[in-house]
Parts: C-alpha cells; sequence; structure tokens
C-alpha cells in the first residue's frame, strides 16, 4: 500500500462498529439485533458481488486472480449467509473459526496493492474488516456459540476447500489462497517455512489456532456440567 494511513483508519472504524454492536446486542437484546445482522450480511454481500463484477467491467479479469477462491473469499459468503441466518449453527461455526484466523491474519497483514480511493481498496476493507465484524457479531454479540465437535468439522472443511484450490492452482498456474508461493507482502506465511512445507506449517498452525479459539465455550460447557 502506498499510503497505510487511511486502511489503519478503516480497519479502526470497524472495531469501533464491532464493539458497540456486540456491547448493543448483549445489552438490548431484541428484533433489531436480527436486523442489524441483515444489514450487514447486504453490505458483504455486495461486496461479494462487486469484487465478481468489478474485474468484469474494467476488462481486467483473469482465471488466475479474479475467482472466489481464496478462503476469505469463501468466508465472505459464508458470513453474510451466517448473518441473514443465524440460525443455521454450521455457517456461523465457519464464520468465526474462519473469521478469526485467516481472514483476521490477513486485515494485520494485508496484501493489499490498491490505494485510497480505489474500488479494490474498499472492496478489501469492507470484505475482510466486515468478515470480522460478523464473527463477533454472531458469536459475541448473538451468543451463537459453536458446538461441540466444530473444530473438527471446521479443520476437515477447510483441508477439503484447500486441496479443491490447490488442484485449480496447478491446473491453472494460479496462487489462491497463496498455495504456489507466499504474498508479496509479509505474512504469517511468510515465516512458516520454503513451498510446499508452509502449507503444512500453516495448516498446523490453524488447527491450534481453532483449538485456541474454542477452548473458551468447551470450558464454559464443562463448568456448567458439574
Amino acid at each position: 500500500m502506498s499510503s497505510p494511513l487511511p486502511y489503519w483508519v478503516g480497519v479502526a472504524l470497524g472495531a469501533i462498529v464491532c464493539v458497540v454492536l456486540c456491547v448493543a446486542c448483549r445489552r438490548w437484546p431484541g428484533g433489531w439485533t436480527l436486523r442489524a445482522g441483515r444489514i450487514i450480511a447486504l453490505l458483504l454481500a455486495a461486496d461479494a458481488v462487486t469484487f465478481v463484477i468489478s474485474p468484469v467491467v474494467t476488462g481486467r479479469w483473469s482465471v488466475q486472480t479474479s475467482l472466489p477462491l481464496a478462503l476469505c473469499d469463501v468466508a465472505l459468503i459464508v458470513a453474510a449467509v451466517a448473518c441473514w441466518l443465524p440460525q443455521w449453527a454450521l455457517a456461523v461455526e465457519l464464520t468465526w473459526f474462519w473469521g478469526l484466523t485467516g481472514t483476521l491474519q490477513a486485515v494485520l497483514t494485508p496484501d493489499l496493492t490498491a490505494s485510497f480511493p480505489e474500488l479494490e481498496f474498499f472492496e478489501f476493507v469492507v470484505g475482510h474488516v466486515g468478515i470480522v465484524v460478523a464473527a463477533f457479531y454472531l458469536v459475541v454479540g448473538l451468543r451463537r456459540q459453536p458446538r461441540r465437535g466444530s473444530v473438527a468439522r471446521v479443520f476437515a472443511i477447510t483441508v477439503a476447500w484447500t486441496a479443491l484450490v490447490g488442484v485449480f492452482d496447478w491446473l491453472t498456474g494460479s496462487n489462491y489462497m497463496f498455495l504456489a508461493a507466499v504474498p508479496e507482502h509479509a505474512s504469517l506465511l511468510s515465516v512458516l517455512g520454503p513451498w510446499p512445507w508452509y502449507i503444512v506449517s500453516a495448516a498446523g498452525v490453524a488447527l491450534v489456532m481453532l483449538l485456541v479459539l474454542d477452548a473458551p465455550f468447551r470450558l464454559r460447557s464443562a463448568r456448567s456440567r458439574r
């Protein structure tokens, strides 16, 4: 990014919205909380549609870069569905775990070449920060906690999706999910070893992070059974 200040301002604003929304949902529950979730869902869905359409409109569409195959792209769609239908437990679990592992890491170490006020800049900020906001809204604000066994389910789905994207990358010469090369900008993958070993290392780190994110709910369940 040529100027990181607008990006971090956007992240800070998203964090403020997230805290205010979660506190309000906990203190003043009611029908308005579901309507707030649907507003988030519409914003995320609009961001996803824009991501798909904008390369076509501008003539920059490419099979190597323009398909919604990255995990954050899939998480964007899943988070929109979860905010619209918070009773769908699996969508909530995927949003929570994907949002606070891969997407949060992408927020903190953004692989973003566009600068403010380019459209791609807003797509990145709204999409990535929006997923994290959705995760906290669902689990902290609405108290939709992951079920027992959610780590195994989410990890299996993640590995299966990664394998499919890896095959696609190999067939098309793409680098979705950075399975063929690390990001240009510094990220967690940059310190996990050379290709392809950083993929295995990343899977191990992801599993540990999933367990950490799940631990508070399992501890709470254990205390409630005593």
